[in-house]
């Protein structure tokens, strides 16, 4: 399942990018996600974050209650305007689950866009499809995170 979405910032792209490597940053974003438990590294143009999160109804059955999400991006380097791609892979520990895309920053009017390009697979027979729309909104709305904690975060860096 295709899985895109995006978030603006008022921002440069070398801010956002230096945000989304800041790993205080990144521990505020699981903080909000509402994660019972997490874990952020960050090794240079590398970042990796690991949450327990609430299982989705459908899917805590199979799961149990909580679920362990690791999410890796590793950045390329800076294009002349600024611009970043990142490869993208999360994982649910011990499940079937796998994303695999990219997470891009681009200059957008006098700000940044980052957008999320990535397919979703549940490789369980019968069920994936349906499990992958049951998940589809939770990782949006994870994304989406950035956007109310990178605004707040860029602001007071001012």
């Amino acid at each position: 399942m295709d899985i895109t979405s995006q978030a603006e910032f008022a921002a440069d792209p070398s801010s956002v990018y230096s945000m989304l490597t800041t790993k205080e940053y990144l521990i505020k974003v699981c903080e909000a996600t509402r994660a019972t438990n997490h874990d952020v590294t960050v090794d240079g143009s590398t970042t990796v974050t690991s949450r327990a999160l609430p299982a989705p109804e459908m899917a805590a059955r199979f799961t149990g209650p909580t679920l362990t999400v690791v999410e890796q991006t590793v950045w390329g380097d800076a294009a002349a305007d600024g611009s970043r791609v990142g490869a993208l892979k999360l994982t649910v520990s011990g499940q079937p689950v796998t994303m695999n895309g990219t997470m891009s920053i681009k200059p957008h009017g006098a700000g940044t866009v980052l957008a999320l390009e990535a397919e979703l697979k549940v490789a369980i027979p019968l069920l994936g499809k349906k499990m992958e729309q049951a998940a589809a909104p939770a990782i949006t709305s994870g994304f989406r995170t950035h956007q109310s904690v990178g605004s707040t975060w860029l602001a007071d860096q001012r």
